[in-house]
């Protein structure tokens, strides 16, 4: 199976939980700590097609409908908890960026970037698990 990156428009899913396998999301402070950090990794190497930044605004209703929507069998996984944890973050202001990173490589320059602006959080998605970057 081949990863596709994620627009605002298709976010991935499965179950109707929030399911983006190949990419990293990340948390940051504020809305503006997102935008540097997307510029961070942009000068990191990645292009604008690998990275979308999301206003806390936006996250928050986003997880608010897929919540809304998603399959009972969905709560059984850890993708829901994880939804809950982001629209958490989102409702305390945190600025999201959901970059595209197929590989270990570019997670790990994914996680350094978020490190550097005090991210809350950043997980890389696998078809089977979340990984924990940070």
């Amino acid at each position: 199976m081949s990863v596709r990156r994620m627009t605002k428009g298709a976010r991935p899913h499965s179950l109707g939980a929030f399911k983006p396998v190949g990419h990293v999301v990340v948390a940051l402070p504020s809305d503006e700590l997102a935008r540097q950090a997307m510029q961070a990794l942009f000068d990191a190497g990645f292009d604008d097609d690998d990275v979308m930044f999301v206003t806390a605004e936006e996250e928050g209703a986003q997880m608010q409908h897929m919540l809304g929507h998603a399959s009972q069998l969905a709560g059984f996984g850890y993708e829901v908890t994880l939804m809950r944890r982001y629209q958490q973050l989102a409702g305390e202001g945190c600025g999201w960026l959901l970059v595209y990173a197929p590989d270990t490589q570019h997670a790990e320059r994914v996680a350094e970037v978020a490190r550097r602006f005090d991210a809350r959080l950043a997980e890389r998605y696998h078809w089977l698990v979340v990984e924990d970057l940070i």
